[in-house]
């Protein structure tokens, strides 16, 4: 088969652009574009615009009061924006087809006190078309030995695990986790990080919030930092903690002398924490003024650190 001139050189055009692009962009299946919604006087988000991409987990990131639940609100068809587009799967969130494609677990939960832990179970994958199998949910969630118990009887952190068990039993293709691990035990919260880490894996999309800035390190595929109700900084883990360009040193001393090096100094009795864009520069200003110094230790600027620099609120 003999392919046109005109054909040829169009082909090379679009292999060049796409050379010059690099790789494409997957899907985006989760779309916020140009949000605003307020309550009376109170305006929760003012021009709120992220996306997220399949087989992607973006950790939302802000202080209470942000803006983050009222999003989540939005996408799962709760409410509608007062202006603006929100879209999942290029669909408007409300309609029923696409609830039955996402799973979520709100902040807080209610459930029916007299209901045991497998009839709620039984009752959430009633509404999904292939879900997983409750016994396996339950394996998973480590909810076996609470199967049969009412849920009005259970603690905290176990109502919590159920709420997460939900989130995943309809094999949904996107979840959102709302804070999902308050109330957990250290145990727990490693169970839901592998489930994550597993749903991830196999092409699922995450939307988190969480203020366990560990949890966001140990997941996230990228950070939207947001503020009042807009977005103020974005971007991977690594990419958030360069945009500072701080790094900690801590050590052990008895003074330290005032070097131009050093933004900040925190000190607890001899321990000292500097902030610096230069670690270096700073050990040698140590040595060279004769500093008798111990215990030094050198890190990358912590994710918190880094929200609350971009925030304004580091003092």
């Amino acid at each position: 088969m003999t392919i046109p001139m005109k054909t040829q050189q169009a082909m090379s055009s679009r292999d060049q652009e796409q050379e010059q692009s690099g790789p494409p962009r997957p899907e985006s299946v989760v779309s916020v574009q140009q949000v605003y919604k307020s309550f009376g006087t109170i305006q929760a988000l003012q021009g709120l615009s992220f996306d997220v991409a399949a087989g992607e987990l973006l950790a939302l990131l802000g202080p209470n009061g942000s803006g983050k639940t009222t999003a989540i609100s939005l996408l799962l068809g709760h409410r509608r924006p007062d202006k603006g587009i929100v879209r999942l799967l290029d669909q408007d969130p409300r309609q029923t087809a696409v609830r039955r494609l996402i799973g979520s677990t709100p902040q807080q939960t209610v459930f029916p006190s007299t209901l045991k832990v497998r009839e709620i179970l039984r009752l959430v994958q009633a509404h999904y078309p292939t879900p997983y199998a409750i016994q396996e949910m339950l394996t998973r969630f480590e909810l076996v030995d609470l199967a049969n118990r009412q849920v009005g009887g259970l603690s905290g952190g176990q109502k919590r695990k159920l709420a997460l068990a939900l989130a995943f039993i309809g094999r949904p293709r996107i979840i959102f986790l709302d804070e999902p691990t308050v109330g957990l035990d250290i145990e727990a919260r490693h169970v839901l990080w592998r489930e994550i880490r597993t749903y991830k894996a196999s092409g699922g999309t995450v939307l988190l919030t969480t203020h366990y800035l560990e949890e966001i390190e140990q997941l996230a595929s990228r950070v939207v930092i947001m503020h009042k109700g807009q977005v103020i900084g974005g971007g991977s883990v690594e990419a958030i903690k360069a945009r500072i360009g701080l790094k900690q040193l801590r050590l052990v001393a008895d003074t330290l002398p005032d070097a131009p090096e050093i933004t900040r100094i925190e000190r607890e009795g001899d321990t000292y924490t500097l902030y610096t864009t230069d670690a270096d520069a700073v050990v040698r200003s140590l040595v060279k003024q004769d500093i008798h110094f111990r215990n030094l230790e050198i890190s990358p600027l912590s994710l918190e650190k880094a929200f609350l620099q971009i925030t304004g609120e580091a003092k």
